[in-house]
């Protein structure tokens, strides 16, 4: 399969400029920021800067600069804003979304930090 990417996508617009956002931390790579519509006192979506529909098409086709990148900043903002155990805090959960099954609403792929409160489970029979 081919990955097709929609440059019109929101991500896309932040990345561009386009649209404001409220900016947690970037790197040459990666970009990191706040999710508009918080589902926990923590949650923060991080993106890499080039066109990747979601994790599988990043994983195959992305440089090994920038996976180490995209997760050496996930890494760094879970301790910052203390929700990596190693700072004290009392975890998080990563989700990242695929497809229609998955539930993907914006084909770029990122990655969801989501914590600062106790989390319900992920997926419910």
């Amino acid at each position: 399969m081919a990955y097709s990417y929609d440059s019109e996508n929101i991500f896309a617009k932040i990345l561009r400029g386009d649209i404001p956002n409220d900016t947690v931390a970037e790197s040459e790579y990666s970009l990191a920021f706040r999710d508009i519509n918080p589902a926990a006192p923590e949650h923060i979506l991080v993106i890499p800067k080039q066109a990747y529909v979601n994790f599988d098409h990043f994983g195959a086709e992305a440089s090994d600069a920038e996976i180490v990148d995209f997760n050496r900043m996930l890494a760094k903002i879970t301790r910052e804003v203390g929700v990596a155990q190693v700072a004290g805090g009392e975890g998080y959960r990563l989700i990242t979304n695929a497809g229609s099954h998955g539930v993907q609403d914006v084909p770029h792929f990122h990655m969801h930090i989501i914590g600062g409160r106790q989390l319900g489970r992920m997926i419910s029979t």
